[in-house]
């Protein structure tokens, strides 16, 4: 991962012009990763957005 890429991604996404879904993918990185750097670098994430993250992760796959 290209820092300057997820630097912008994480300034977009404080500044609300990027969702979590957007920004993680102008950093190259999935949403779980993008999640783990607001933290490490301790930006606010939109709770509606961890709430749907959540939903996402906890729907099982299905192979049919």
């Amino acid at each position: 991962m290209a820092f300057h890429g997820l630097s912008t991604a994480l300034t977009l996404y404080d500044s609300g012009t990027l969702t979590l879904s957007q920004a993680a993918s102008r950093a190259g990185i999935d949403e779980s990763e993008f999640l783990e750097q607001l933290e490490r670098h301790g930006i606010d994430v939109d709770e509606s957005e961890r709430s749907t993250r959540r939903r996402v992760d906890a729907t099982p796959a299905r192979a049919d």
